[in-house]
């Protein structure tokens, strides 16, 4: 068993390289003059042996009744094959093996009943000559080995049945002397669904005829449909019943008509009435891509081809060597015997070598006839063989090796008798053919052993109409179950593009194809197959045709506008480079060296009245908070770091309160000051003592405190908000605690608010060198920005936010230093001859006496 693998995979490396190097034509002849078309005939092949070599009757009497090409194809198959045998010295030697045949046994059973009267037909014994035979060999119609069965049994005579594989034959029980040479077609289904997928179809319908072989089919044709998403878009059965089939013809041409399924796939028996329906919807020109198996590749009895179609049709055969020798022994045996109507030249088809097709001619169906014949013609014509008759020439060669087996055994015991005709016994014989493998002439291995599942080889043709007598037969690809998982199919593409249109024109879908960005959406209560085409979702994509999800983009990538790619987000953060950082970071340096220039006047007029009537003190403290103020702004800017988005709210809320703290501190000496009634003891004591100084620290220290509450219990951090803004990735400092951030801001709004509460309680206080109402000008300046930063602060995303807060900060600390010190600088720089002591004592006087 291994030594014959090994010579199989050695004889035959298409097991292991899958390749279309030299793709086959054949020239399909309508003949129709034949009222018989391409049918198949019936027929008996009776073997039986004779010692020495003993030339067969060619044809002799097999050719009385009307017969078609492929009949004399089957006969001439099994000549050719026990010629072989008889003159070979290493299978049967000294033993010739000759073969009666009858043919058209259906038709006699017809016309006058099948009956045991008519022993001719019954492959048995007969007294004239003595003549027992071995074996029957029958083919292709599978019927006539159920009606005449029983009578081969009773005769003692095995049968080896060489049509397609049949599943009711392989009954035991019913067939116990029969056997089938055909492979089952296990691969099939996987076969025709992986040639759908192949060419992008998913809308496909079935066409079968109704028994048990065409239902096991269907079955197994929908679990590989299903797990290759392919679906059915409708299933005919046709009824073998005469009197139903008449009712259902409108249903099934309504089946078809109806559906969108652009390719059906045909199988069944080609006996049944399935012919008959093609027959009809042919004349209705339903034009569909059938796709089926070889015994469906026949003429009608209308001369024409069975599966005739504008878009043409793909055919599922056996994968079979050629035979040497066959296209000889075809023209030299007998041409004599041939009938009128028959000829070499009319033979079922005819094989070429096809070699690559001209390079001016791109495509088929627009060469010109001629270029076609040209290059069709140019190789050396040979024949090929049908499966039928490939199988009767592997049963010949089977019934050869089983009765070699038996005379080795033999040999030693008993010797042959010359001149005697050798008295084998039929069953055992038939029991060696049911087990035995063997290698035939063309490198093929031939297993016998039906229980063992094969995964068959197939050749994959594309048949279309040339003219109107011929057609033409391409291969374009094969398929071998040997292989794993998505090589097993092998098309060639070369082939394809030049002879047909299907992988262009011809969609076979229910639905369109979703383009990339859109998802599949189900259809409710349909097939898989249909479906809606949907745009996905937010920030999600699809890259490839019809996908049933979308894919979410990661975080830090983005969506395009077709949502068919994810692109990387862009980094933002407020930057010095760019114009708005820039602008920001010069506003800041220029407030903070006005800030400056402002305390080098104070300090260098600090004699002056208007320094002094003011509390110098606190104005140093305010110009050199304010300094602080606007320096803290620029942490904003700039990459955030750990470090940074700490400092930015610490120093930003403790600046800040020194700042409005000593506005307070000024307002509430304002109104010390300068109150309108004689202070009592403890008030001028107050303001003797310079408590309103102890205001700044105790206001800082309850900031400090809650600064460090936050930093605690929930510290700012560097945030990356991935959503904020699309197609960026917002690096921000975020507050870590809302509510200790809010606290901080409260606190500091509410010694605003206090400050411009007593500022505008002392507002018309005299107002010789009194700032009470710019302390009041301020804190409105400082409370309208910080109220308005509130929504604006919660309206914005991304580096908005971000400016926003840098511009509160600019605008508050620009408004206490311009509505505060500006006009006093205006006073010590353009007014300074009202800035002395005397100037103000006699102003002072004066509205004194006035009140």
């Amino acid at each position: 068993m291994f030594s014959v693998i090994i010579v199989f995979l050695v004889l035959k490396p298409s097991f292991i390289f899958c390749h279309l190097s030299d793709p086959r034509c054949f020239w399909r002849i309508k003949d129709m003059e034949n009222d018989l078309g391409d049918k198949d005939a019936d027929c008996f092949f009776s073997i039986y042996s004779k010692p020495g070599y003993v030339k067969n009757d060619y044809f002799g009497g097999n050719l009385d009744k009307q017969v078609t090409p492929k009949t004399i194809q089957l006969i001439s198959s099994v000549y050719f094959a026990i010629e072989e045998i008889n003159r070979s010295i290493y299978i049967l030697p000294n033993i010739s093996l000759l073969v009666k045949i009858e043919c058209n046994l259906m038709m006699d059973h017809v016309k006058r009943g099948l009956s045991l009267k008519r022993k001719e037909i019954i492959p048995n014994y007969y007294c004239k000559n003595q003549r027992r035979y071995l074996i029957v060999l029958t083919g292709p119609v599978w019927k006539l080995s159920t009606k005449i069965g029983r009578f081969l049994y009773i005769s003692g005579t095995p049968e080896l049945y060489c049509g397609h594989f049949h599943l009711l034959l392989s009954d035991n029980e019913q067939f116990p002397h029969l056997s089938q040479i055909s492979p089952k077609d296990t691969s099939l289904p996987l076969a025709m669904v992986s040639l759908v997928v192949y060419f992008q179809w998913n809308w496909v319908g079935v066409i079968v005829t109704d028994d048990d072989h065409s239902i096991q089919f269907l079955s197994d044709l929908r679990g590989e449909m299903q797990r290759n998403v392919v679906c059915l878009a409708f299933v005919t059965i046709i009824t073998k019943d005469r009197i139903l089939y008449f009712k259902m013809i409108q249903k099934y041409y309504q089946q078809i008509i109806m559906s969108s399924a652009q390719v059906v796939i045909i199988y069944g028996d080609k006996e049944s009435y399935i012919q008959y329906t093609f027959i009809l919807w042919k004349s209705k020109d339903i034009q569909r891509l059938w796709v089926s198996v070889s015994q469906f590749d026949l003429i009608t009895i209308k001369g024409d081809f069975m599966l005739n179609s504008l878009p043409g049709t793909l055919i599922f055969s056996h994968q079979h060597s050629e035979l040497s020798g066959f296209k000889q022994f075809i023209q030299t045996v007998h041409p004599k015997n041939y009938s009128n109507d028959i000829s070499f030249a009319k033979l079922w088809w005819t094989y070429f070598k096809c070699s690559l097709p001209p390079s001016t001619c791109t495509k088929l169906r627009i060469c010109p006839t001629k270029t076609v014949f040209k290059w069709l013609l140019r190789s050396p014509i040979g024949m090929s063989m049908s499966d039928t008759c490939y199988n009767l020439y592997n049963a010949v060669y089977a019934v050869a090796h089983s009765l070699h087996e038996i005379l080795l055994q033999r040999v030693e015991t008993q010797s042959l008798n010359p001149g005697k005709e050798l008295e084998l016994d039929s069953w055992k014989m038939f029991s060696f053919l049911k087990n035995i493998q063997f290698v035939n002439p063309a490198g093929d291995l031939v297993n016998m052993n039906q229980n063992i599942i094969l995964n068959t080889e197939y050749d994959i043709f594309y048949i279309m109409d040339f003219l109107k007598q011929y057609g033409l037969k391409i291969k374009i690809g094969s398929f071998s179950g040997h292989f794993t998982n998505g090589q097993q199919l092998c098309m060639s593409d070369e082939m394809i593009k030049w002879a047909t249109n299907i992988d262009q024109n011809l969609p076979s879908l229910c639905s369109a194809p979703c383009r990339p960005g859109l998802r599949k959406s189900p259809q409710e209560g349909k097939a898989i197959c249909c479906f809606d085409c949907k745009p996905c979702p937010e920030n999600e994509i699809s890259n490839m045709t019809n996908m049933d999800q979308c894919v979410k983009c990661p975080e830090d990538e983005y969506m395009n506008t077709g949502q068919t790619n994810c692109l990387k987000k862009v980094v933002s953060f407020l930057d010095y480079e760019e114009p708005l950082g820039m602008a920001l970071a010069g506003l800041t340096v220029f407030f903070s060296s006005l800030t400056a220039i402002v305390l080098c006047v104070f300090l260098k007029h600090r004699d002056t009245p208007i320094v002094k009537a003011n509390n110098e003190t606190l104005s140093y403290v305010l110009l050199i908070s304010l300094i602080f103020c606007f320096i803290s702004s620029l942490l904003y800017i700039g990459h955030p770091s750990m470090a940074s988005c700490i400092l930015q709210q610490t120093i930003f809320s403790v600046v800040f309160t020194v700042a409005v703290s000593t506005v307070l501190a000024k307002t509430i000496t304002v109104v010390l000051a300068f109150k309108n009634i004689v202070p009592g003891r403890k008030m001028r004591w107050l303001l003797v003592s310079g408590a309103p100084k102890f205001i700044i620290p105790i206001c800082t220290m309850i900031q400090m405190i809650l600064c460090g509450i936050w930093l605690g219990i929930s510290p700012p951090f560097v945030d990356a908000d991935v959503n904020m803004v699309y197609g960026h990735i917002i690096i921000v400092c975020n507050k870590g605690s809302v509510i200790a951030f809010y606290s901080v801001l409260g606190y500091m709004g509410s010694l605003a608010l206090a400050s411009f509460i007593v500022a505008f309680l002392a507002r018309n206080l005299p107002d010789t060198f009194n700032e009470a109402k710019l302390l009041t000008f301020s804190m409105l300046v400082f409370c309208s920005v910080w109220i308005t930063f509130l929504p604006a602060y919660h309206s914005t995303k991304g580096k908005a936010t971000v400016a926003v807060e840098i511009f509160c900060i600019l605008a508050s600390s620009a408004g206490i230093l311009l509505c505060i010190f500006l006009p006093k600088c205006y006073i010590i720089l353009l007014r300074p001859k009202i800035n002395y002591f005397h100037k103000f004592r006699k102003i002072y006087v004066k509205s004194k006496n006035i009140t």
